[in-house]
């Protein structure tokens, strides 16, 4: 068994390495090339997301939040919080990202609260990001009151 690793020596032991190396570059050379979808799956099966950018005006998302800001501040974390009216309400962008991405309308707005406080709200409208891609969605974050950290720090992560 010495006398076999004994007869490597370095150049022998390169040479062993570029033949394996070219071993494998060859394996992959001469692999399966991709094809494109025939015209089927093109036109029946693959449709893929249609987006037109037709998502709601800013003022259609407020009674949402407000009703999932509740629901959660309820329900995890033993708060009675719950937002009771809005104002200067305003776009901040429409599809500020790649022309192919999936449309969204990001708005900001002053919530005012039962604790009597202020604040900032970031939100975003999604166009077929509702449940099972049905319907906008909405992804939202009041600031100060991230308790879970999700878009923190200060809602920056709601925001583009």
């Amino acid at each position: 068994m010495r006398e076999l690793f004994k007869s490597f020596s370095k150049s022998s032991a390169g040479a062993a390495f570029a033949a394996c190396l070219a071993l494998l570059l060859g394996l992959l050379a001469f692999g399966t090339a991709a094809e494109a979808a025939n015209p089927l799956e093109m036109n029946f099966w693959l449709s893929g997301p249609r987006y037109d950018s037709n998502v709601p005006a800013c003022e259609q998302a407020l009674d949402t939040i407000s009703s999932r800001f509740s629901e959660k501040e309820g329900k995890y974390w033993n708060s009675s919080l719950q937002i009771t009216g809005y104002e200067k309400v305003r776009e901040v962008a429409f599809r500020p990202w790649a022309a192919n991405s999936i449309p969204r309308r990001f708005c900001s707005a002053h919530a005012m609260l039962s604790d009597g406080k202020a604040r900032w709200v970031h939100y975003s409208i999604i166009e077929d990001g509702g449940f099972a891609g049905y319907g906008s969605g909405v992804e939202w974050c009041v600031t100060g009151l991230d308790r879970n950290w999700a878009y923190n720090p200060a809602c920056k992560a709601a925001r583009p």
